[in-house]
């Protein structure tokens, strides 16, 4: 790590099994690139090989897809449980592949709008002895958003269905949001991806 530089990983939750849509979102295709593809791609290109993959659903495919990328997927087991297992592996692995991480951004493979720079902005706006930083769309917050190491506590302790938006809510006045205006943009069903392809 470089002397001064944010030491931050950035964890890709791609485990669902895009049940609405009926075919794994992760590897839908938007701009001559696959979705995971290009949110992993744009993950390491900030943190480098700090980036954490949690896969489940279709795990294989995904795998196979991100070939030749040094980042690192980890199976997740319990993925039918819902997001929180996710998290809580993804900050696990994190924790012991880097004991001297700062923070943690969480992000996931469905916001086709992600760039190297939202992911640098929520770095370069974070207070890394206790934050949070969401990106804000439409009439929320959420991700990606950083958490500072502080926070990995909390994150290991959510269960079943909780997503970050737990944390966030339950710390407002600590949260800082950046507008990320595109980030409402995310596919559930078919129509969602047909309107994201007239986008294109």
């Amino acid at each position: 790590m470089e002397t001064g530089k944010p030491n931050v990983g950035i964890i890709i939750l791609a485990a669902g099994n895009s049940s609405r849509l009926g075919e794994p979102k992760q590897l839908l295709t938007f701009r001559n690139k696959t979705l995971i593809r290009h949110i992993v791609e744009t993950a390491v290109e900030v943190a480098g090989e700090k980036v954490i993959v949690v896969t489940g659903s279709s795990a294989a495919l995904i795998e196979n897809e991100l070939a030749g990328l040094p980042c690192r997927t980890t199976f997740n087991p319990h993925w039918l449980e819902g997001m929180a297992s996710s998290i809580v592996l993804g900050v696990t692995v994190l924790k012991d592949t880097d004991p001297d991480i700062t923070g943690c951004i969480l992000a996931v493979s469905d916001q086709p709008f992600v760039t190297a720079e939202i992911f640098q902005n929520l770095i370069a706006g974070a207070n890394f002895d206790a934050a949070i930083v969401a990106s804000s769309y439409g009439n929320t917050i959420g991700t990606p958003v950083f958490f500072s190491k502080s926070y990995f506590e909390q994150l290991l302790q959510l269960k079943g269905n909780e997503g970050a938006k737990k944390l966030i809510l339950a710390h407002k006045s600590e949260v800082r949001s950046l507008p990320f205006p595109l980030g409402t943009v995310d596919i559930d069903t078919q129509e969602d991806y047909q309107n994201l392809l007239r986008t294109s």
